[in-house]
């Protein structure tokens, strides 16, 4: 990582560098990708069996998971993973049962009556990576959220491992967060499935989870024929930090990102040109014991970088530019600026909120909008999950009343069949 000084100039080329790293899918995946989905939708469980051959090798000999079979991954996990799965899942319902939103209705003095129902979607796919990408606590994110919102059916697809079983830490993780039924199926082809139905994998109102490069095309590609969370880019964290900070923490902090993917970006703004010093000795330092350090030295390399700043005003007016995924203030009174912060997936104030607290356990969703889009895209909710109806009722009189405003507004636009419905009550 390098150290500059923000002059205006360089914090702005890195933001465009940034947007480099998430173009857009190439033609050869988006064929190949349309491909698949087309064999789904016309070929159905012969298809998906046919792309699971050529791309996995094989069909594992069990691909049903029932809901009763899945409390049994329980024992085969350790005790202390599966306790802190259901200390997790406690932090994450409390925090997420507080979004839920309630059907109205108001009714007005002249006997008018509006309101709004709200309730769960009927049927949610959730797709969990296996193999070294496996993240029971992305089940749960996805999961738990969609269980308070009313969903009545919650279907889980996943690639089976080398030897046709299915990931046990993420079966636990499903069976805590109360899946109603896996499928051991993986990449594009369990997209499609997903959204056009099979003869055994059902049709879904709506997809979310984490995936590859086919898996994410394909969930971009069926939007609109099925409803999506969002189209992830790669992992981000950017660290507001004043000499309070400590660079020990600050190095962790940034390499917990780095080690995800190659394209992860780790970005750190200081008001101290010493802790920026400091910081880059301690991640050489850390770096050494760390299991993935040759992805985290690339990450770092070409996407992390350290620039310092002449306040933390100015360090705020970048952090709202670059809209963060994960945004950390480390400094002396985090909760003075929450307030200024316009556009990060998730906050996390002060030196002892690390990211990855957020990642598995405090309750907010870890699911969140990537590569600037939190400037209008929200964390994974509840809402995500729900659909909303409005509903109107007029009396007579009350239309009366109403009829010359309406009829003027529907010949303006020139829609005379609108204003017909309106006046053939009245003649």
């Amino acid at each position: 990582m390098k150290i500059t000084k923000a002059n205006g100039k360089v914090e702005y080329a890195l933001i465009e560098k940034l947007k480099k790293r998430s173009q857009e899918t190439d033609n050869k995946t988006v064929k190949r990708v349309s491909t698949i989905i087309k064999g789904v939708k016309e070929g159905g469980d012969e298809a998906v069996r046919e792309y699971t051959v050529r791309f996995d090798g094989g069909v594992p000999k069990k691909t049903v998971v029932e809901k009763e079979e899945l409390n049994a991954y329980l024992e085969t996990v350790d005790a202390s993973f599966r306790t802190a799965l259901e200390n997790a899942k406690k932090n994450i319902y409390d925090f997420h049962s507080r979004q839920l939103q309630q059907s109205w209705m108001t009714t007005k003095e002249n006997g008018v009556i509006m309101g709004q129902r709200v309730r769960g979607l009927e049927r949610v796919g959730i797709y969990v990576p296996g193999g070294t990408a496996a993240y029971p606590s992305s089940v749960l994110m996805n999961a738990i959220p969609a269980r308070i919102a009313g969903v009545k059916e919650i279907i889980m697809v996943t690639p089976p491992g080398k030897d046709g079983n299915p990931n046990p830490s993420i079966m636990a993780a499903a069976a805590i967060a109360g899946v109603d039924k896996v499928f051991l199926v993986g990449g594009a082809q369990a997209i499609a499935a997903l959204a056009y139905g099979t003869e055994t994998i059902p049709k879904v109102d709506k997809i979310v989870g984490p995936g590859n490069i086919f898996v994410a095309t394909a969930k971009r590609l069926l939007y609109g024929i099925v409803d999506i969370d969002m189209v992830a880019g790669p992992s981000e964290i950017l660290i507001v930090a004043d000499k309070t900070a400590d660079p020990a923490f600050l190095a962790a902090d940034l390499m917990s990102q780095a080690e995800h993917d190659k394209l992860a970006s780790a970005i750190l703004l200081s008001t101290s040109g010493d802790l920026a010093k400091s910081t880059l000795h301690e991640i050489e330092k850390q770096i050494k014991t760390l299991e993935r350090k040759d992805i985290i030295k690339e990450s770092l390399d070409k996407f992390g970088e350290i620039i310092v700043c002449e306040d933390i005003q100015q360090a705020i007016r970048f952090a709202n530019e670059l809209a963060p995924e994960h945004l950390e203030l480390c400094i002396s009174e985090p909760l003075k600026y929450i307030g200024r912060i316009d556009n990060a997936g998730s906050v996390f104030l002060g030196n002892w909120s690390p990211e990855p607290l957020g990642d598995y356990y405090a309750g907010p969703n870890h699911v969140l909008p990537t590569s600037g889009t939190a400037r209008f895209f929200s964390p994974l909710s509840v809402d995500s999950f729900i659909k909303k109806s409005s509903f109107i009722y007029y009396t007579c009189n009350e239309l009366r009343n109403a009829k010359d405003d309406i009829i003027k507004l529907a010949e303006t636009e020139g829609l005379t069949a609108h204003a017909n419905s309106i006046k053939v009550r009245f003649e």
